[in-house]
């Protein structure tokens, strides 16, 4: 991975810090409470997981979000405690999702399209974001991201109180 292009390989990033602490796939499953096969799929790019199935895989490491995406360039500041503030710079392959569950945590969430189309559903309601387009919700309501377009897609988001 290189800083000049801010593509996150979750498997890869996951496999490497795996192996940093000296973890099996099944060492780390059952320190975090997870299937071993759960491991294997994220490791291997065929599953995508939820920001909260995510954080419980790192629990067995122990590693947050945010210094899993920090060191990934992706989000500003390496270090959020005690901020009430979180800003990143995403980018999604074609096809992504934010995970198969709704998302739902407590704050406000806003985001500008930089590149590419995003399909955005809040609450019920689904909407698509082009270039330009910006976006603001309470993120208390059940909401979920995906990238509907043939190419990356790259946003700026922001979210209080930071959820990673």
């Amino acid at each position: 991975m290189n800083a000049s292009n801010f593509d996150v390989d979750v498997g890869a990033r996951l496999r490497e810090l795996r192996v940093r602490h000296g973890l099996s796939q099944r060492a780390l499953a059952k320190r975090a409470g997870v299937s071993n096969a759960t491991v294997s799929m994220v490791e291997a790019n065929r599953m995508s997981p939820s920001v909260s199935g995510l954080r419980q895989i790192l629990s067995g490491i122990p590693f947050s979000l945010s210094e899993f995406f920090a060191e990934a360039f992706r989000q500003v500041g390496s270090n959020l405690e005690g901020r009430s503030l979180q800003m990143i710079h995403e980018r999604y392959k074609p096809g992504a999702v934010s995970g198969k569950a709704m998302l739902s945590h407590q704050g406000e969430e806003a985001g500008l399209i930089i590149r590419g189309r995003m399909g955005l559903e809040v609450d019920g309601a689904r909407y698509e974001l082009n270039p330009g387009d910006a976006y603001f919700f309470d993120s208390r309501k059940p909401h979920a991201f995906k990238n509907i377009g043939d190419e990356d897609l790259e946003l700026v988001s922001a979210c209080t109180p930071p959820s990673f």
